[in-house]
């Protein structure tokens, strides 16, 4: 028998319209798995995710950069469908945001954590991150937010180069714009540039010092903070792979205990009254050792199913045993237990894990997904390359007809 209540279904809500977001496969396979009704709010056209067994039903997912009010719409038709209240699970900080503000306005057809509607916007802003680590005496890099090109500049000369630059709210930022949340700043001319690029972006740019990577430095905490404000599920994990390299998403990560970090997480979350599911950020620094935040996600990080525990608990599923009523089970932490995103890190993906590992992709219980993933990255990848290839390889020379009038039809489409 299912420790969750199954009469009460979940809504996944994803906005981002990334195909290959494994969180999302993951969530839906959690709640699945328990027997949980799930219906998935997502764009998932040339997505693995749709293939899953565990999907009950997919609904349209607001457009893109769809306002409050269609994503409410949405919801709103989602609930009438669904005609009973349902867990509601944001897979996205966009998603978060736009429930937060709304959360009354969801009330009754949604089931949501009790927590104030404006602080999961406060805590997934980069810059008032920063006064949020102040207050709460938690470290985080040294931060500049430049109000002119100049400053921008002087900002890198007082960091010292590299440093990290971030747009503020990178929910806010349109897609096909080429602008990145977060990257290396290698000059100061590369900073004024980034700088002109503020209205673009929807917010503002904040300049960080560069704390380097390096082995052991890389680490993340998710939880779950229940209607009491204890945290419940989750824990800490190192990062042994990220994608990109050195600054991306965990390619492979592992359960580390870590009692640093653990105090650090649950001081913060304590200190903010935060309530539901959370994915902290830490970067160890070489020469102080001590942890600095640099991002807090007010919900499911991708990884999340890293941390499913003896019980079978992970965060998504003590969100619904909260939101029910139910109690939480009391399981061990499985320390050393693995994560792999195996189209990030296909060679570890085959090597043994004595101490247990779980794939983003790949189960033997829904198989489906997998495959297609690896039909769609294949196609992904070869795309990338003739992009790239397209891009760096020397224009041809035309040759004029009057000069070479001999050319037949493919030779002219050639040099076209």
């Amino acid at each position: 028998m299912s420790p969750l209540d199954t009469r009460v279904p979940a809504v996944l809500l994803r906005i981002d319209r990334n195909p290959f977001h494994h969180g999302t496969l993951g969530a839906v396979r959690s709640l699945g798995r328990a027997g949980v009704e799930v219906h998935l709010v997502a764009d998932t056209t040339g997505s693995p995710v749709h293939r899953s067994r565990y999907v009950s039903r997919m609904h349209p997912p607001p457009l893109p950069g769809a306002s409050q009010d269609d994503i409410r719409a949405v919801l709103r038709r989602v609930a009438d469908r669904i005609a009973r209240p349902a867990v509601l699970v944001p897979l996205d900080d966009a998603s978060a945001i736009a429930v937060g503000r709304m959360r009354d306005d969801l009330a009754p057809s949604y089931l949501l954590p009790p927590m104030p509607c404006t602080l999961a916007e406060r805590v997934a802003d980069k810059e008032e991150l920063a006064a949020v680590c102040a207050s709460a005496d938690v470290p985080h890099p040294v931060t500049l937010v430049p109000d002119s090109p100049a400053r921008a500049a002087d900002a890198t000369r007082r960091l010292g180069l590299p440093v990290v630059a971030k747009w503020s709210r990178p929910w806010l930022l349109p897609a096909g714009s080429g602008l990145r949340s977060t990257v290396l700043v290698r000059s100061e001319h590369q900073a004024r540039e980034l700088y002109l690029r503020t209205e673009e972006a929807g917010s503002r740019l904040l300049l960080q010092a560069y704390l380097p990577p390096g082995r052991d430095r890389d680490w993340f905490f998710h939880g779950y903070a229940d209607h009491s404000g204890t945290v419940r599920a989750g824990g800490p994990g190192r990062k042994h792979l990220a994608w990109p390299r050195g600054a991306g998403l965990t390619a492979v990560g592992c359960w580390t205990p870590n009692p640093q970090v653990q105090a650090l997480s649950e001081r913060l979350t304590g200190g903010l009254g935060y309530r539901g599911v959370f994915d902290l950020d830490f970067r160890r620094c070489g020469a102080t050792g001590r942890y600095h935040l640099l991002d807090f996600n007010p919900r499911p990080g991708a990884q999340f199913r890293l941390f499913a525990d003896s019980a079978g608990l992970d965060v998504v599923r003590a969100l619904h045993l909260d939101l029910t009523g139910r109690p939480l089970p009391d399981g061990a932490p499985l320390a050393g237990r693995a994560f792999v995103v195996e189209n990030y890190a296909p060679l570890t993906a085959l090597r043994p894990a004595p101490d247990g590992r779980e794939l983003a992709w790949y189960a033997p219980d829904d198989r489906a997904p997998g495959w297609a993933m690896w039909a769609l990255w294949s196609r992904h990848v070869s795309r990338r390359l003739r992009e790239r290839l397209g891009a760096t390889a020397p224009a041809p020379r035309l040759i004029p007809r009057a000069v070479s009038p001999a050319l037949n039809d493919n030779e002219k489409a050639s040099s076209r």
